[in-house]
């Protein structure tokens, strides 16, 4: 059996939604837990998903030509939904009996980890159904922007439950996969000081902290600066909100045109020199790409992993 397993978007400029949490950062830690699972489980497994694209249709070509010249077997792509902040729980899209026979078990295991169920839908008008020549199912796990959905979510066990929805069995050991920097439970006086310094955040005299874990006057003055550009209140003290709003930046969201918004936005204006109001407007685009250009970069305006390593690594 040969599994081609799709991991939505996360190719500019096909990028995610954004609500709590972002697409993007989701679908590629849950996929690529499924696609380790899957082959401790001894299956062929294709990632489907492409290295670059031109445009969102162009991502989706490159899918759906990797799987059907891979000829796998079964073809899962893997989302999450946004819509409103109150609309929850978990559908899956199939387009044939076949795919609907195996959608259905799939969409049983998530249930059980408390999702309203939304149903096994029909997904004949969705590009992937129909230019893929083998059964395929589209998942979308959960809503982003769904609070409730949020703290029922498990990356882990999400994709325990595709898993075994697709196979009826599951690896012995976790996989170990990419983190959700977002949800990073590590708040120490090292790590804050390390997080501060990539993201280029200096003490009262302009100077790069020493990563000496201790929480002195530079450190503090760092921590203010950070909270004044991000527009919270100015503490000098690393809470919650400020945890937050390092955790969201380092994340490194793709951010493009009407897509993007909020604390990491006026993180970002501040680096490319834009007014930080939190909007990705026309002087923005234009101060991005300025800043690509002027790092050899591809001035296509869009944030993505290429941009976000100038900027944070």
């Amino acid at each position: 059996m040969r599994f081609g397993i799709d991991i939505g978007h996360n190719s500019p400029p096909d990028t995610g939604a954004n609500g709590i949490k972002y697409e993007d950062n989701l679908t590629l830690d849950v996929g690529n837990r499924v696609i380790g699972k899957l082959k401790d489980l001894g299956y062929q497994v294709i990632n489907c998903k492409p290295a670059k694209s031109d445009s969102v249709g162009d991502s989706l070509r490159q899918r759906c030509a990797k799987a059907n010249s891979s000829k796998v077997d079964i073809f899962v792509s893997i989302h999450f939904n946004a819509f409103n902040g109150f609309a929850n729980g978990t559908e899956v899209f199939a387009a044939s009996d076949t795919g609907k026979k195996i959608a259905k078990p799939v969409l049983d295991e998530i249930l059980k980890m408390g999702f309203f169920n939304r149903g096994v839908k029909n997904g004949s008008h969705l590009f992937v159904m129909k230019n893929t020549n083998m059964p395929a199912i589209l998942v979308e796990c959960c809503f982003i922007d769904s609070a409730k959905d949020m703290k029922l979510f498990n990356s882990e066990s999400m994709a325990n439950a595709i898993v075994k929805g697709l196979t009826g069995k599951l690896p012995s050991s976790p996989v170990i996969s990419v983190p959700d920097e977002t949800s990073n439970p590590d708040v120490s006086v090292i790590r804050l000081q390390k997080a501060l310094n990539r993201l280029r955040m200096t003490d009262y005299s302009g100077k790069p902290l020493d990563e000496d874990n201790v929480i002195g006057q530079a450190t503090i003055s760092a921590i203010k600066n950070f909270q004044e550009i991000v527009d919270i209140q100015q503490t000098g003290i690393a809470g919650d909100t400020t945890w937050g709003a390092i955790n969201q930046v380092l994340a490194k969201p793709v951010m493009r045109k009407n897509h993007a918004g909020g604390i990491v936005m006026k993180y970002l204006q501040y680096r490319v020199g834009a007014e930080p109001d939190g909007i990705y407007g026309l002087f923005t685009e234009a101060a991005i790409q300025q800043f690509q250009r002027a790092n050899g970069l591809y001035a296509d305006g869009i944030v993505g992993n290429l941009t976000w390593r100038k900027l944070v690594e």
